[in-house]
């Protein structure tokens, strides 16, 4: 039995809800994205939520909105999908990477003084895999040194906080690609209680038109729209998110319950507040075993590959060894399949083939 790494969980609602919008006519800029965005906003706190393109294109925004350019300095995890320090290369600002908790994969506020001199205008923060970053520290850092910050939230919808939920702590940014607890296909969203930001980021996306105006344009924008039949499927998504998030709770649990007898793997940490958009293990020899579960038919990927190594930003003069915590976690972390309706045999399966290779030594022949 093969089994993926992920599957989105879509259903009749979210059919019937495109069909709708097909037969509407109308599938840009009308009532169906504002009726996301409202919704989205109303599940997290926030007064504003605009739909964009994806979670990229959300970190675009939220920058520029910010009047973050060039010559300026942003900082950010090395431990994250590339999007994060991307989006600072966009706008020709200076990315300065911070590392990491060995346990929680987040940036280590213990470190993030050390990194901010008179150019550091930003942090964009991401709560990896769904886990929150430790806000209250963060948030104070922030205010000292009169930063702006942005939650990269793109894996952590719902996730909460000593009872607030992440991406109301700052400008935030979400994704809802395929993989994540709620999609929209592609798409994603910048949220804000910020009014001015809102509107920036509402022009920018529609080639920087403001709201109401035809072929008047206050900025120079970019095609980052999200389009209504997207928007249709995340009505759907969002009204399920908390039953989605519980389920994937439970799965991650299961799978933790199950590789207590290995202690040769490493578990994530099950704590209050923590949704879980992948699940990861740690663990010795992790490619070789990686490859012996994809023959065997299970799917896995390792997660992350540091970003200050990928290629273009050893191109600007990021070197090995600079971010250790990072690189032995990218050594050593790989994500097991995880989605909403993996069943408990193929957790079983993933198990039983993981305890195997890992409770005997593995021929390298």
């Amino acid at each position: 039995m093969r089994i993926p790494l992920g599957v989105p969980d879509i259903g009749k609602t979210e059919q019937k809800l495109v069909a709708k919008v097909l037969r509407s006519g109308q599938l840009t800029r009308g009532p169906v994205l504002q009726a996301f965005e409202e919704q989205l906003g109303g599940y997290l706190g926030v007064k504003h939520c605009i739909g964009v393109s994806s979670g990229t294109s959300a970190l675009h925004l939220a920058l520029l909105a910010h009047g973050i350019g060039e010559g300026d300095v942003v900082v950010t995890s090395p431990f994250t999908f590339i999007a994060s320090a991307n989006a600072i290369l966009y706008v020709r600002a200076r990315p300065r990477f911070v590392d990491i908790d060995p346990k929680t994969y987040n940036i280590d506020p213990s470190k993030l003084n050390e990194a901010i001199d008179s150019k550091t205008k930003a942090l964009i923060l991401v709560h990896v895999f769904g886990l929150p970053c430790d806000m209250r520290p963060i948030i104070e850092i922030c205010e000292d040194h009169h930063l702006t910050l942005i939650e990269d939230a793109c894996e952590a919808l719902g996730a909460r906080y000593e009872e607030r939920k992440v991406g109301t702590f700052g400008t935030s940014c979400f994704s809802f690609y395929p993989n994540k607890v709620v999609t929209t296909a592609e798409g994603g969203a910048v949220c804000t209680n910020e009014d001015e930001i809102a509107e920036r980021v509402d022009a920018l996306r529609n080639q920087g038109r403001k709201r109401g105006e035809w072929l008047e344009h206050a900025y120079v924008g970019y095609n980052y729209r999200l389009s209504d039949v997207h928007a249709a499927i995340g009505i759907s998504q969002l009204g399920r998110i908390d039953r989605a998030n519980a389920i994937r709770e439970r799965k991650a649990q299961s799978y933790s319950e199950a590789l207590k007898r290995f202690p040769q793997v490493t578990t994530p940490p099950h704590v209050k507040g923590r949704t879980w958009f992948v699940y990861v293990i740690e663990l010795n020899d992790r490619d070789r075993i990686g490859r012996r579960l994809v023959d065997a038919g299970i799917e896995c990927k390792p997660y992350f590959p540091p970003v200050h190594l990928q290629a273009p930003y050893r191109e600007l003069g990021f070197k090995e060894g600079t971010l250790p915590v990072c690189e032995n976690a990218s050594k050593r972390v790989l994500a097991l399949p995880f989605f909403t309706k993996i069943s408990g045999r193929q957790i079983g399966q993933v198990v039983a083939s993981l305890g195997g290779l890992v409770e005997r030594p593995i021929d390298t022949r």
